[in-house]
């Protein structure tokens, strides 16, 4: 294994030890992490940018198929710009708007209780997001 696949499968599994703390979390085929929070289905995946520089990133899907008026993207976007983890993305799909919740970070170094704490932060951002805009 060379070393950028060795570095991300390792902090994936770090991840996945400091989640399973909270949450039941599956290993996809990829090695990518799959598990969900209060209705919310999220995936956390590792990347290297750069020798030295691997990032995890946590995708949340918040709503699919939600109604797509002017409105509603416009609380979704008030909604948004209050949060400190994670950015929340609107797509205009074919049945409405899909909402996504996506934060990346570099996370090597960081101690399994705190990597825990960050990503449950930003699920529960996702959650919280789930119950107040669907």
């Amino acid at each position: 294994m060379n070393t950028e696949a060795a570095d991300t499968a390792e902090l994936l599994n770090r991840a996945r030890s400091a989640l399973e703390t909270y949450l039941e979390v599956h290993v996809d085929d990829d090695g990518a992490l799959t598990f969900s929070h209060n209705g919310v289905p999220c995936v956390v995946q590792s990347t290297q940018l750069a020798e030295g520089l691997t990032v995890l990133s946590l995708t949340c899907v918040v709503g699919w198929d939600l109604p797509d008026d002017p409105a509603f993207a416009a609380k979704a976007a008030e909604r948004a710009g209050q949060g400190l983890f994670g950015t929340l993305g609107v797509q205009h799909a074919e049945r409405g708007l899909d909402l996504t919740l996506r934060y990346a970070f570099p996370a090597q170094g960081l101690e399994i209780p705190a990597l825990g704490t960050l990503l449950m932060l930003v699920v529960s951002t996702a959650s919280q997001l789930r119950s107040e805009l669907t």
